[in-house]
């Protein structure tokens, strides 16, 4: 059964996965409040050259903010254990180079182009693919404990008996 979110011991790469997951919390709802999506009233559900910006940078879309949204709450889930935290982490890397080359590769006027990507939003993705995947191999996901409480240890502890 997994652990709540932030009960007990919690692997390095779960706090990450955490900061990220909730960090597009964060992105998915600051896209859809007027203010700090510019231009608000251009927002569109889906498509190219939405209007809107989010920070006046990224252009967003409804579906956009939605992605983000599902994204992060699969990040909050799969962090409850080390192993879907690398998971989220490394599919994460994944999504994020295979749009940032979307994003360099479909015109931005195009209709393929429906999350809307712009330059600033194939960089950052690029990015983030980069740094998530760093993530992903920076920290070994610990050993299960034998006892429900009882603290994580490496397999080194467990063979010498300590």
């Amino acid at each position: 059964m997994p652990q709540r979110v932030l009960a007990g011991p919690r692997a390095p790469v779960q706090w990450a996965a955490g900061v990220v997951a909730a960090t597009f919390l964060l992105l998915g709802i600051c896209g859809l409040v007027p203010g700090l999506t510019t231009d608000y009233a251009l927002l569109k559900m889906a498509g190219p050259r939405s209007g809107a910006e989010l920070f006046g940078v990224f252009d967003v879309s409804v579906l956009h903010n939605v992605v983000h949204l599902l994204f992060g709450a699969a990040g909050l889930t799969l962090g409850n254990t080390g192993k879907g935290a690398r998971l989220f982490l490394a599919a994460g890397a994944g999504v994020a180079l295979a749009l940032g080359l979307y994003g360099l590769f479909v015109p931005q006027d195009s209709t393929a182009n429906v999350l809307p990507m712009d330059a600033a939003g194939t960089w950052l993705h690029v990015g983030l693919a980069a740094v998530m995947a760093v993530l992903a191999l920076c920290w070994r996901v610990p050993e299960k404990s034998t006892r429900p409480g009882e603290p994580v240890r490496r397999k080194e502890e467990l063979a010498s008996g300590r």
